[in-house]
């Protein structure tokens, strides 16, 4: 390895963490283009809603399988294959004609190269630099998925407002040309193992398993009975992995995953931090964006404008991080932007209102960033610090994991508490201006049903009825503060698992 490189070039961390930029990004800013793509291709919502679910889905699923390629074609190789794929299939989705182009482009191509891709940013990154130099360069690469997710709606906004979705992907594409102009300056690593090595019977029980348990994910906000099956069965096909690759090792053959790193208690524990944090961020930002845009109607736009001071948050603390572990230790910053999160969390859960602006939502947004820009920022490098080298692959690809997986799980999660928050909100409404239909169901169902079809502000001040401002405004209160509740409880448990986690030793 080029000494040079590793001790003083940021190129390999700036390459790495477009790639991570552009992958995350490529799960957010179609959000809010979904009406225009409809339009532009000739098709129906809930068609471009399975294409990006599939693009979540199936990166999961090859998420662990790519994590062992690594060993057998070497990692920078791997991350190129991956790249190259990424650009025919953004190119593709630039171009497409029909919803049957956009998933091959999107879902399929796109998504098996973010999946190969992925475990590879983590570990090109812990085998490039050391000391606080990989603790800053680990924080980078975290928060830029943070950032891709968190400004992916005003990137959207911005695209299909003044100009076109496609260009959203074609961005996409000119970084993937400056990754392979540049590519020469990462590193070379060279394969541990060889194609004999692989272990196709735990590949394929492994993939089974990631798209019952994401598939059922997904599923939940529309059948959660189905989806709770699926879960189940999707955990019990993990469960089944788990005992073959326990039994592969025993019988002296590499594993796809080695099961005993999670013996290690740091990668056992941020493991479940980074698919907290990635949970309530998501979802948190999923809830802020139905309100902003279905209650305040915002534009797309506006909604990421919003949203804007969250990654501003997450930026600025994420870089001052790394320096402060210096003075603190990289649990007690972590546990400390956990406290923090829940601050930004209890700000928010009061500001739900219908006459709420979006300058009032900015500083509880910003707060809520800062904290997990600290947890975030330091999540994987305390993660991998008691990993030998040999096993930081593997290592590198539970942590992916788990980071998608809790992308996955927080808009479907956050959307069910969203209900179960409207629900409990028309209660309370009830209760409180028609009192005398407390115990009525059907008289809930019918508010319920009303409140689904009034969702402007103008549509309900313009009836100038106060009972039912005053109602919609509850319900409003109700869900979103259960949101926020929720995700400051999410953010409570990953304060819990920060004191669980071992120091790294401070330099004097």
């Amino acid at each position: 390895m080029n000494e040079s490189i590793k001790e003083h070039s940021w190129i390999p961390l700036i390459l790495v963490a477009c790639a991570s930029f552009i992958i995350a990004l490529d799960a957010t800013f179609m959000t809010v283009s979904i009406s225009q793509v409809v339009v532009d291709l000739n098709t129906d919502v809930s068609t471009i809603q399975i294409i990006m679910s599939f693009y979540t889905l199936i990166t999961a699923a090859f998420m662990l399988m790519s994590t062992k390629l690594q060993d057998i074609v070497g990692k920078k190789k791997l991350f190129l294959i991956g790249a190259a794929l990424y650009g025919i299939g953004t190119f593709i989705a630039a171009i497409s004609q029909n919803s049957t182009m956009l998933f091959i482009g999107w879902a399929l191509i796109e998504g098996i190269a973010g999946a190969l891709m992925m475990p590879a940013t983590v570990s090109i990154i812990s085998g490039t630099y050391s000391g606080e130099k990989r603790t800053l360069a680990l924080a980078v690469e975290s928060i830029m998925v943070a950032i891709a997710a968190a400004i992916g709606p005003l990137f959207g906004g911005i695209m299909t407002s003044f100009f076109s979705w496609r260009y959203g992907f074609g961005c996409e594409l000119i970084i993937v040309i400056f990754i392979f102009v540049m590519q020469k300056k990462i590193p070379n690593f060279k394969p541990t193992e060889s194609k004999n090595d692989l272990d196709i019977t735990g590949s394929i029980i492994s993939v089974i398993g990631l798209v019952l348990f994401v598939l059922g994910i997904l599923m939940m906000p529309n059948d959660i009975t189905t989806s709770i099956a699926v879960i189940i069965l999707g955990i019990i096909v993990l469960v089944i992995f788990t005992l073959f690759e326990i039994k592969r090792k025993r019988n002296g053959k590499p594993p796809l995953i080695d099961v005993d790193l999670f013996r290690d208690r740091n990668l056992r524990s941020s493991t479940w931090i980074k698919l907290l944090c990635c949970l309530s961020m998501g979802g948190a930002l999923f809830a802020i964006s139905v309100y902003l845009q279905s209650v305040l109607q915002l534009s797309a736009f506006d909604t990421g404008l919003t949203s804007l001071p969250m990654t501003i948050g997450l930026l600025i603390f994420a870089m001052v991080a790394p320096k402060l572990t210096e003075k603190l230790n990289h649990r007690t910053l972590m546990a400390i932007g956990s406290i923090i999160s829940i601050i930004g969390c209890i700000l928010l859960s009061y500001q739900f209102r219908l006459d709420t602006t979006m300058f009032e939502l900015m500083p509880g947004l910003f707060v809520l960033g800062a904290g997990l820009g600290f947890v975030m920022a330091l999540s994987t490098d305390i993660a991998l610090i008691n990993i030998p080298e040999k096993s930081q692959n593997n290592a590198s690809g539970i942590i992916t994991t788990s980071q998608t997986l809790g992308e996955s799980m927080g808009t479907a999660i956050i959307g069910i508490i969203l209900i179960l928050g409207v629900i409990g909100g028309i209660s309370n409404a009830v209760d409180v201006y028609a009192p005398q239909y407390s115990a009525d169901e059907q008289f809930h169902q019918d508010v319920y049903d009303a409140f689904q079809k009034v969702n402007n502000i103008d549509e309900i001040k313009a009836q100038d009825n106060t009972v039912v401002v005053n109602v919609v405004d509850i319900i409003i209160h109700s869900a979103m503060a259960f949101v926020m509740q929720v995700t400051a409880i999410v953010m409570g448990i990953v304060f819990i698992l920060t004191l669980r986690l071992t120091n790294k030793k401070i330099k004097n």
